[in-house]
């Protein structure tokens, strides 16, 4: 059974998802967005254990707590390689927003299309969702019908697109071609704010008519 609790962290509530097999244990935390404390409480309460750190993106506020999680854990991260020249520059990025973010180290193994991950029990498929940045992905369980999308789709909105490595029409195709085409059902776990659905999305999202 997957578990799934959701952390708004750090200065621009970036939702970092604890994705727990309740059978093993084992939990993927994706998008490591701030406070590695937080975090890693979070999961010893819950009596788990971190085997994946997974990125969507490597925007600075999607990865905060990843040098703080990496070195606590040293439980393997992934990102997609065009993730990586972004990841290089995270604690540059913060502190232009006159923030101080620890430099991540570069990540474990790298993902790409159709791979599957395996955590504990569950499985997830890797989504390539560029768009909002370069090497975007989005990590989707059939099983449980729940997509991490990062910052691909919202509740009400869309990724932004007037960021370096974002492009509008690349971010529609992906949402229209790889994201709408999921059952209804599909919860849309985001980067920020509130879960939706896709189906709620297809019915009301402004950006989508």
């Amino acid at each position: 059974m997957l578990n799934v609790r959701i952390l708004p962290l750090g200065p621009l509530q970036t939702n970092c998802y604890l994705a727990a097999c309740d059978e093993t244990g084992d939990v993927a935390v994706v998008d490591p967005s701030w406070d590695a404390e937080k975090i890693l409480a979070t999961v010893d309460d819950l009596g788990w254990r971190i085997t994946h750190i997974l990125l969507t993106h490597s925007h600075f506020d999607h990865v905060g707590a990843l040098a703080g999680l990496k070195s606590a854990t040293n439980a393997p991260v992934y990102a997609h390689p065009d993730a990586v020249p972004m990841l290089a520059v995270a604690s540059d990025s913060a502190a232009r927003w006159g923030l101080y973010l620890e430099q991540p180290q570069a990540p474990d193994e790298e993902l790409a299309e159709g791979q599957i991950l395996t955590v504990g029990n569950v499985k997830f498929e890797v989504l390539y969702t560029p768009g909002h940045a370069p090497g975007h992905v989005s990590f989707h369980s059939p099983v449980y019908q729940v997509l991490f999308d990062g910052d691909v789709l919202f509740q009400g909105s869309i990724g932004r697109t007037d960021l370096p490595g974002a492009e509008y029409q690349t971010l529609i195709d992906v949402i229209r071609e790889k994201l709408l085409v999921l059952p209804d059902e599909t919860r849309v776990l985001s980067g920020h704010g509130n879960p939706t659905t896709i189906g709620e999305e297809k019915r009301t999202n402004p950006f989508l008519r």
